[in-house]
C-alpha cells in the first residue's frame, strides 16, 4: 500500500496561526478589562462624604460604580475600560482633576448649573496599576 502525504501538510498554515493568535488576543484582552473593571467598581465605595483627594471618590447615589463599562476593540486590538461620559465631564475630572459643571439644588434639571473644581481621585488608573501584574499569566498557553 503505497503512503501518500499531502504537501500542504507539511508547511506552516499561517491563516490557521493568526486566526488563532485573534482569538486568544481577544479573549485574554477581554478578561483584563473584566479584571480591571472589577477593581475599580470596588474601589469606588457609596457614601454621603466626598473622599479625601488622591483616593477613589465616593459614589452618592451609585451612578458611577454602575456605568463602568470595558469593550474590545478589534481594529486597534486593544479593550477599553472606564465610565461612559457624563453630560458634564465628572468622571474625567474625578480621574484627572480639572472643572466639571454641575447643578446645585432641587430635582434635577431644576437647580441652576456651576462650575467648580475638583482635585484629583484616581480610580480607572490605580485598578488598572493593580490588575498589570496578573497580565502575563493570562497569557500563559492562551493560543490553542
Amino acid at each position: 500500500m503505497p503512503v501518500t502525504l499531502k504537501i500542504t501538510e507539511c508547511f506552516f498554515d499561517s491563516d490557521k496561526v493568526q486566526r488563532a493568535v485573534d482569538r486568544a488576543t481577544r479573549r485574554v484582552l477581554s478578561k483584563a478589562g473584566a479584571y480591571i473593571r472589577t477593581r475599580a467598581k470596588s474601589s469606588i465605595r457609596k457614601r454621603k462624604k466626598v473622599s479625601p483627594a488622591g483616593k477613589p471618590p465616593h459614589s452618592h447615589r451609585g451612578d458611577l460604580r454602575r456605568l463602568i463599562f470595558f469593550a474590545y476593540d478589534p481594529a486597534m486590538r486593544s479593550v477599553i475600560v472606564g465610565p461612559v461620559r457624563f453630560k458634564h465631564g465628572g468622571a474625567a475630572a474625578l480621574e484627572h482633576g480639572g472643572q466639571a459643571v454641575i447643578e446645585a439644588g432641587g430635582r434635577r434639571g431644576t437647580g441652576r448649573r456651576r462650575r467648580v473644581y475638583i482635585r484629583r481621585r484616581p480610580f480607572m488608573g490605580p485598578a488598572m496599576e493593580k490588575e498589570l501584574p496578573n497580565f502575563p499569566q493570562l497569557w500563559h498557553n492562551s493560543v490553542r
